[in-house]
C-alpha cells in the first residue's frame, strides 16, 4: 500500500495537496517514508548534502532530534544533489552520515528539491508559501496539522533559537491538545 501511495503522490499535482501528510518519499533504507506517519507531531524537513560547507549541520540536526524526539519532533534528512554537492549513491550518503556524524535520523533517497524535477512535497511548499531551497540545508518546519509553519535558510543553525522556539511552541500546542482532547 505504501508503494502505491508513493507512486500516486508522484503523479498527482502538488497543488492538489492540502497538507504535508499527503506526501510520500522513497526511503534511503528501501520502502517509503509516508509523512502521514508524522501527522499530529512537528516535522522538520531538511535538504542535505554530504559535500557542502554546511554539512557540519548534520551533527546539530542529530542533536536537535535527540533533544526533542521523545517529545514528538521528527527531523527528516532529504539528501539532494540539486547543487552538485551530494555523493553518487544513497548507500554512500548513508555511510558518510553514519561514519562521520552518527546520524540516526530518518533519511530519504537522493531527491530533487527544486525546479521541474522537484519532489511533489517541495513543489507543494513552493506553491503554498513561495519558498524553494536556494541551497543545501534549508529547513521546512511542518506543524502537527500538516501546514508549513516556517522555513529557514542554510545560515539558520538547527539548534538556533529561531528554530527551537518554534519547535517548542508546536510541542506545547501538541501537549495542550492532547490534554484537552
Amino acid at each position: 500500500m505504501k508503494i502505491f501511495l508513493f507512486i500516486i503522490s508522484l503523479y498527482i499535482g502538488a497543488a492538489t495537496m492540502s497538507h504535508a501528510s499527503q506526501f510520500v518519499f522513497k526511503s534511503a533504507d528501501g520502502g517509503v517514508i509516508n509523512l502521514d506517519d508524522f501527522k499530529g507531531k512537528p516535522l522538520l524537513v531538511v535538504n542535505t548534502a554530504s559535500r557542502c560547507g554546511f554539512t557540519g549541520q548534520l551533527a546539530t540536526l542529530q542533536k536537535l532530534s535527540d533533544t526533542y524526539n521523545s517529545d514528538g519532533l521528527t527531523v527528516l534528512a532529504v539528501p539532494s544533489n540539486d547543487f552538485n554537492q551530494e555523493l553518487s549513491s544513497v548507500e554512500a550518503v548513508k555511510d558518510f552520515c553514519t561514519i562521520n556524524y552518527n546520524i540516526t535520523l530518518p533519511m530519504t533517497d537522493i531527491t530533487s528539491v527544486r525546479g521541474k524535477n522537484a519532489h511533489p512535497f517541495f513543489r507543494w511548499v513552493k506553491e503554498t508559501t513561495g519558498f524553494s531551497p536556494k541551497w543545501n540545508f534549508n529547513k521546512i518546519l511542518i506543524g502537527p496539522s500538516g501546514e508549513v509553519v516556517q522555513t529557514f535558510g542554510s545560515l539558520t543553525r538547527p539548534m538556533s533559537g529561531a528554530i527551537t522556539n518554534e519547535i517548542e511552541k508546536l510541542l506545547q500546542l501538541q501537549l495542550t491538545e492532547q490534554v484537552s482532547g
